[in-house]
């Protein structure tokens, strides 16, 4: 389910995402956390920040520090993995009407990008995610991955999504026991969306393998 609220993060410096990690390897190696969700978007300026009431932010906050968790606790397995999928949201793209020239294929169901704009995000990744030998994939939605999934056998996955579409992705993921990495949304909405492309360059570039698809 989305959030209720909308929120930006392109304005929070990468100190707050680095706070992050910390977070989340002090819940992954010493299972603390919950408590200092909220003092950690305090001392960040998260509200100031996005605008966000303290309960919003310390919801956001804590979905994202989960999903710093899950990186970490998969990276290992996921690093051995060969053949893989990227998935990226289709609400990312430059334009959501005609001018964008990518096209839908049903069967899949994925877009696939044209290229036909320089500075569009989804154009960006998707050159990346090739680059690396990924299969890749513009969703519409979370729904298209369990279909994307059951016909081809990827071994591992790296997902851009809003948080509480990474949490519900890992869950499904974790039952299929495959490993993923996941980048999250710094601004969500229905259009216009935004993720950290050096975020999506780091773990793919940490990945070293290249895919024989």
């Amino acid at each position: 389910m989305p959030y209720k609220f909308s929120f930006d993060l392109s304005r929070v410096p990468r100190s707050f995402f680095r706070g992050l990690v910390r977070a989340a390897y002090e819940k992954n190696m010493h299972k603390r956390i919950g408590r200092g969700v909220r003092q950690l978007a305090k001392k960040l300026k998260i509200r100031e920040l996005t605008g966000l009431n303290i309960s919003d932010a310390s919801m956001l906050v804590e979905d994202l520090v989960d999903i710093q968790i899950r990186n970490l606790l998969y990276r290992e397995k996921f690093l051995k993995t060969k053949k893989r999928a990227l998935f990226l949201p289709h609400c990312s793209r430059k334009y959501m009407d005609n001018r964008c020239q990518a096209r839908f294929d049903p069967k899949i169901p994925s877009y696939y990008c044209a290229h036909c704009s320089s500075d569009c995000l989804i154009n960006k990744a998707t050159a990346l995610g090739k680059e690396r030998g990924y299969g890749v994939y513009v969703l519409p939605g979370g729904t298209c991955i369990p279909q994307i999934l059951k016909k081809n056998p990827y071994e591992g996955v790296v997902g851009v999504a809003c948080s509480q579409e990474l949490k519900k992705g890992g869950g499904f993921l974790k039952n299929k026991n495959l490993p993923g990495q996941a980048v999250f949304l710094i601004k969500n909405g229905c259009a216009n969306t935004k993720f950290n492309l050096k975020s999506l360059k780091e773990i793919l570039m940490k990945t070293g393998f290249k895919s024989t698809e």
